[in-house]
């Protein structure tokens, strides 16, 4: 049956997590380190008017307050840089931090950040990404609220003849799906402690799953050169893609350039569910064609991703589904076109199966239909449809080593499929 499939697979690591022999990054004490707090807006979506953090400066056990005028290149992104680390002109969802402040301890860090005052316009938010389309309704950035995608409001895949392939279904079934963010919610929340040198070299430990990506944009908002920054990577309590980009790293190693101390910023459980990156919400519009036997023969789908306020890896995973729209199953004729769209939600990142696993709902739903309909059963309508070496995706890929069958076969045996 395989090496996997149905086996046990020991951890291990397991006895030193048990044991509480793992060291992880909030286990890390350095002498004379500062601890972080923010100060926030109250609302999803505002223009900055002007930020006064005089009251906090005072606050005795204040090491240093930076705003975004501390940051040497404040805009970042994996791939658009449209991101703030501290924001200069609009908050765009809520709990975005606007004010860092490094102190001898929490409860004096979070005294200054509710001294800071932040004079600011409310603006009216938009959270459902439908609605954010429609013309007329409040950007989320100047420009409108669909993201670009190479000059374009979406990415267009064409496959075959729709039309045709509609026309020589013997059904035709058409849903709209759609999925809910979801929190990453790992035991071990966003945590990183940075300490910097006279040489300015600056050396961060961090959970990180991306060590060398971290590396390359933390230099790059720090302006300094890659070999200037030294990533520790710490064990992770938990990832599952959130842990991909800087989230506490920034702030953390602007402050300790800045107070010449170490510094650490250990998210809150609060604050994991306000600010942290989240799988992101999609909607899927999915007309299906397919023959009485079972055999998928058309599909149109109309996809809107939800990447709430910046794009982050919105573009990526756009471009990633491309390739997975059908799922393992061959689909001659094919119409995807995909929407980007940005809301006054945090910000949409990678979790497991990123892109994927939206669209993979939405498939095996519309496989259990299509079974129902044609009265066959759903293990034969999957492997009746299943890709094989030399398939062509829609992205015009030719498949080699296609494992799917194999993989259904070893599935079926493991469960008992026949036996049920």
């Amino acid at each position: 049956m395989g090496k996997v499939i149905g086996q046990r697979i020991p951890l291990y690591d397991a006895y030193r997590h048990v044991a509480g022999q793992t060291k992880y990054v909030d286990d890390i004490y350095l002498p004379g380190m500062l601890y972080v707090k923010t100060a926030k807006l109250p609302v999803p979506h505002a223009r900055i008017l002007n930020i006064d953090t005089s009251a906090a400066e005072r606050v005795p056990g204040v090491a240093g307050v930076i705003t975004y005028k501390d940051v040497p290149n404040n805009y970042w992104g994996p791939f658009v840089q449209d991101q703030p680390v501290l924001p200069d002109k609009y908050v765009r969802y809520l709990g975005q931090p606007v004010v860092a402040i490094a102190a001898v301890d929490e409860d004096t860090a979070q005294e200054a950040a509710e001294k800071v005052k932040i004079d600011y316009e409310e603006l009216p938010p938009v959270f459902d990404p439908e609605e954010a389309m429609q013309p007329g309704t409040p950007e989320v950035h100047e420009g409108g609220n669909i993201a670009k995608l190479g000059g374009h409001d979406a990415v267009m895949v064409r496959l075959g003849d729709v039309e045709k392939g509609f026309e020589e279904s013997d059904y035709i079934i058409e849903h709209r799906f759609r999925t809910g963010m979801n929190e990453h919610a790992f035991l071990e929340p966003h945590c990183s402690v940075a300490e910097a040198d006279a040489n300015g070299h600056v050396t961060i430990y961090t959970a990180s799953q991306t060590t060398s990506w971290h590396q390359f944009l933390i230099a790059g908002v720090l302006a300094k050169p890659v070999s200037d920054i030294r990533i520790v990577a710490s064990p992770l309590g938990g990832g599952f893609g959130g842990k991909s980009n800087p989230s506490t790293e920034f702030v953390c190693a602007l402050l300790a350039e800045k107070t010449g101390k170490p510094v650490k910023w250990r998210w809150t459980r609060e604050e994991e569910f306000l600010i942290s990156t989240v799988r992101s919400a999609d909607i899927m519009y999915m007309k299906t064609g397919f023959k009485k036997d079972g055999t998928l023969v058309a599909r149109q789908i109309k996809y809107i991703q939800d990447t709430g306020a910046y794009n982050d890896f919105g573009t990526y995973g756009m471009l990633k589904l491309t390739s997975q729209i059908n799922g393992p199953y061959r689909v001659p004729n094919v119409w995807f076109d995909g929407y980007v769209v940005y809301t006054n939600k945090q910000v949409v990142g990678p979790m497991r199966g990123y892109s994927i696993t939206q669209s993979v709902s939405a498939n095996e739903t519309q496989m259990e239909m299509i079974a129902e309909i044609t009265g066959l059963d759903p293990i034969e309508v999957r492997r009746k449809n299943l890709f094989t070496d030399g398939d062509i995706l829609p992205t015009q890929q030719v498949l080699e080593a296609v494992g799917a069958r194999e993989t259904l076969e070893a599935v079926i045996e493991a469960s008992g499929w026949y036996k049920k």
